[in-house]
């Protein structure tokens, strides 16, 4: 696990630093066939990534690359799910959320997961044998090797708990029954605090114990939250389906995931 996990440090370092030379120029904006937005970064990003990931000889299930039918799919056992560009809004509004994504899916299941956050240089990964670490590389010109860095990361959680209550809640994406969720958490806890927050950084905030819970109560795909839920869930907190309380799955039909919260256990 450990060779593979540094391929996928990597991979998303490389990506970074691809969405960084786009990032720091005058980029044009485009919509693709679901009005989400689209940028050179995204591209770039995916295929930087997929040209490293294909050392392992898996499969790749990317946002930006060919979208394998179900039928061929649902025979991968293991595989790469991949989001070059998570929070293409934010990269567009320069605020800088957004993050690399990369989670090896196995059995349906997120068993590593790395997330990179390409201006502040920030990785978080996790794996079902090693835990979740973090550690702060300061930009996307990275000397250090992945294995320096596996072995120079810091565990998760970070941060003790709060004082109050703290719900992480999407930087765009906010929703009426977010409200009522977060109002319910108020009835039960008293002063709750919000804080808000783009990409799979979300999942990374309640990993690192800075919030204790997020509520995604709207739309997003599998390969928005595969690596995020990876660092989450191997740092101790639990990802599960709002409405049926079980872990989300990976590789359905429908790439769409339910409702779900992410929960300090």
């Amino acid at each position: 696990m450990n060779t593979v996990l540094e391929i996928a440090i990597q991979a998303a370092i490389e990506g970074g630093k691809k969405i960084m030379e786009v990032y720091a120029q005058d980029f044009s904006v485009f919509t693709k066939e679901d009005s989400s937005p689209l940028t050179e970064a995204d591209r770039q990003a995916h295929e930087s990534i997929k040209a490293i990931l294909a050392e392992t000889n898996l499969p790749l299930l990317s946002e930006e690359g060919k979208l394998t039918p179900f039928e061929e799919r649902k025979n991968w056992e293991t595989f790469w799910l991949v989001d070059p560009l998570d929070g293409t809004k934010e990269f567009i509004k320069r605020n800088g959320e957004f993050t690399v994504n990369i989670a090896l899916i196995k059995n349906g299941t997120p068993v590593l997961g790395v997330v990179f956050v390409p201006v502040t240089g920030m990785l978080y990964f996790g794996t079902e044998e090693k835990g979740s670490y973090y550690l702060e590389l300061g930009s996307t010109d990275v000397t250090l090797s992945p294995e320096d860095i596996i072995a120079q990361a810091k565990a998760l959680p970070s941060a003790q708990d709060a004082a109050v209550y703290t719900v992480v809640a999407s930087r765009s994406h906010n929703t009426p029954e977010t409200e009522a969720f977060i109002d319910e958490k108020r009835k039960k806890h008293g002063e709750v605090n919000t804080i808000s927050a783009g990409s799979s950084l979300k999942l990374c905030l309640v990993a690192e114990g800075k919030a204790q819970v997020y509520p995604r109560l709207a739309p997003t795909m599998e390969w928005d939250t595969a690596a995020g839920h990876a660092v989450a869930k191997y740092a101790g907190c639990q990802v599960y389906d709002f409405k049926s309380n079980t872990e989300l799955q990976y590789n359905k039909e429908n790439l769409l995931n339910p409702w779900f919260v992410v929960e300090r256990a």
